[in-house]
């Protein structure tokens, strides 16, 4: 069975970057995303990526947060700037088996947290 395996998240102050890494183990999925959620509130998408290219951000996170595939590692990775004690919260990696809008296969997630 396919896994997704998260990891790089940690404990940052405002302003500073992480890079947080999903492994995609046993397979491999055209259609992957990024989801963060704050305690209390629901799952939000940060960004997906469909192949190689054709990157999509959400706009609370536009300028901020990059994101990119790498098929030969089998890796989808998010880079992201300038953080905010917002922006704390559980950060799952999530494939979109069928690339038709619906993540339907999460990984742990990882922990970050943004102090003031």
């Amino acid at each position: 069975q396919v896994q997704l395996v998260e990891s790089g998240g940690g404990s940052v102050q405002t302003g500073q970057s992480l890079r947080l890494s999903c492994l995609i183990v046993g397979g491999a999925y055209r259609c992957m995303g990024w989801y963060h959620q704050a305690p209390g509130n629901e799952r939000e998408r940060v960004a997906s990526i469909a192949g190689l290219s054709y990157p999509e951000v959400a706009d609370s996170f536009k300028d901020r947060i990059t994101i990119s595939k790498d098929a030969a590692r089998h890796t989808v990775d998010l880079q992201m700037d300038n953080l905010k004690p917002e922006d704390s919260g559980m950060y799952y990696c999530a494939a979109d088996t069928r690339c038709n809008g619906r993540f339907d296969r999460w990984g742990q997630g990882t922990p970050v947290t943004v102090s003031s």
